[in-house]
């Protein structure tokens, strides 16, 4: 087992990348299709199993009376009122094609960072943990948090690009044009776990 590096699957939770979700019908998920976000990932899911790599999936979810839930966010206030993001429904699950494994860290945050307020550090911590590989949507919201924090905090970090989306291929892009100050790049097909 590599006892130093995990792979964060961040974000790929059905309220945004199921076909059926809220987020699915709309531009993410036309996004998600078009670049086979959803197999991509788990190429490289089958490749970090196989190599010993611990696997952590990041999700964002609120209570089901939304307490942790920021009013004053233009991303996340809107979520009550749509019901998204409710934690113990189906729109928070992973994708079933992602399907977590029985020794798989759950992650769950109230923001866009998987950072802060989360159980994440103390895992990485607790396994030692210096390389961190991340995929997910979306690029310019999750991924590039999760990149710039986990690079201000001195873990070495790998984006697997082809896991990655935005609701626009420019938004991608652009996003992955800044994130390579930061980070590897590669894809799920390249990846050297």
């Amino acid at each position: 087992m590599s006892s130093n590096a995990i792979y964060l699957v961040l974000d790929m939770e059905n309220d945004l990348v199921h076909a059926d979700g809220p987020n699915g019908k709309g531009p993410l998920g036309e996004q998600v299709r078009a670049r086979n976000i959803i197999a991509n990932t788990q190429r490289a899911l089958d490749k970090a199993r196989a190599a010993g790599l611990l696997v952590g999936y990041v999700r964002v979810g609120f209570s089901p009376d939304y307490r942790e839930c920021p009013r004053t966010s233009q991303i996340f206030s809107h979520a009550r009122q749509a019901g998204l993001f409710k934690l113990g429904t189906w729109g928070t699950e992973i994708h079933p094609d992602l399907k977590p494994g029985s020794g798989d860290f759950d992650i769950v945050k109230h923001r866009v960072s998987p950072f802060y307020g989360t159980s994440l550090e103390p895992i990485l911590r607790a396994h030692a943990i210096e390389k961190i590989y991340v995929s997910g949507v979306s690029t310019v919201a999750v991924v590039q948090a999760a990149v710039r924090e986990a690079h201000d905090r001195d873990y070495l970090v790998t984006i697997i690009e082809d896991g990655c989306c935005c609701p626009t291929a420019e938004q991608h892009a652009a996003a992955m044009l800044v994130l390579g100050r930061f980070a590897d790049v590669t894809t799920s097909g390249d990846v050297k776990f």
